[in-house]
């Protein structure tokens, strides 16, 4: 078991029913009993309502509705994902701040989480907004061997665990809008911003950015239109923590399908099966020309193939280039 000692205890606590002593505590940690007493008395002023008693030990009766590094750390049954999780109150972004961590040293599988962040950066530049205490708000750093080529799939893949956590946790229909966007009922609830540090044949770091509306009840009128929650479609609060667990593993997961073959082909036909619009009409904003087709899905590389007329395939690559046909915004 890993991450800080309050974690640990905390995640001892949530597997056991019942009481869980404190010597059992401190054998099973290898840690004393000083420590044990230091981090349930942190864990209470956090809000988790520990139960002590004695003779029999400790027992966890009820916990807050919070997403701090404890609270994940504790949760998660990742192999190497999220073994270190940096909490924050308030940053400008996850992504800027993952960014410096990552050049200062931070192991690969590190997680950045905020409950505000005041510069939230979406897909060219566009805010995103981030209210506090309502939002999964969150980077993951990566340190690959793959070559820089392979890192835009990353975006995909993060999608399809998005939307499977999302899809398993709230029992929602969770769809994919390619290539960086997670929609139910046709309205966005998480984004995606994937950037990198490399030279021409080696990475440095990957940074993969995700905020996903779980608990928001109302949003700004300039996107009330496209923009909805977990809370809005479903009609009742989900512990933000629970969401983030589940996608955390599933992407764990999936990166190990994807970097068996470097591509998409692992995932495919389950990330298709996810795609919003797919053998719909869509428009393709493209800078050279626009046009329409049919959207086929995702080939090996992350492109979509779009079918025109004489059912001729045309790829689209991500970068500057938007697709429309599910909601009114690029």
């Amino acid at each position: 078991m890993s991450g800080t000692t309050r974690s640990r205890v905390l995640a001892a606590l949530r597997e056991t029913e019942g009481y869980l002593s404190g010597q059992e505590l401190c054998e099973r940690l290898q840690i004393s009993r000083t420590a044990v007493w230091k981090a349930v008395q942190k864990l209470t002023e956090d809000g988790y309502r520990i139960e002590a008693v004695q003779n029999k030990g400790y027992r966890l009766l009820s916990l807050p509705e919070t997403l701090s590094a404890e609270e994940l750390e504790s949760r998660l049954k990742t192999s190497w994902l999220g073994k270190k999780v940096y909490a924050y109150e308030t940053v400008d972004s996850t992504n800027n701040r993952a960014k410096q961590l990552a050049m200062d040293g931070a192991v690969n599988g590190s997680v950045v989480l905020a409950e505000i962040q005041t510069a939230g950066k979406g897909r060219r530049g566009r805010s995103w907004c981030s209210p506090p205490g309502s939002g999964i708000w969150m980077s993951l750093i990566l340190k690959p061997e793959f070559m820089p080529e392979c890192a835009p799939m990353l975006t995909l893949v993060m999608a399809h665990s998005v939307a499977m956590g999302i899809r398993e946790t709230t029992g929602l229909e969770a769809f994919i809008k390619w290539p960086n966007d997670v929609v139910v009922n046709r309205k966005k609830v998480c984004g995606i911003l994937t950037e990198m540090s490399a030279e021409v044949d080696y990475i440095h770091h990957i940074v993969i950015g995700c905020g996903i509306n779980v608990n928001i009840a109302g949003f700004p009128d300039e996107i009330a239109q496209t923009a909805t929650s977990l809370l809005n479609e479903a009609g009742r609060t989900f512990s933000r923590a629970a969401v983030a667990e589940r996608v955390l593993e599933w992407f764990e997961k999936d990166y190990e399908i994807f970097i068996k073959d470097l591509d998409l082909t692992g995932l495919r036909d389950t990330y298709n099966d996810l795609l919003a619009g797919r053998d719909g009409m869509v428009r393709v904003l493209d800078p050279k020309g626009e046009y329409n087709g049919i959207s086929r899905g995702i080939d090996a590389r992350g492109e979509l193939l779009v079918e025109q007329e004489g059912k001729t395939l045309r790829k689209v690559y991500a970068g500057e280039v938007s697709v429309r046909g599910i909601y009114g915004y690029s």
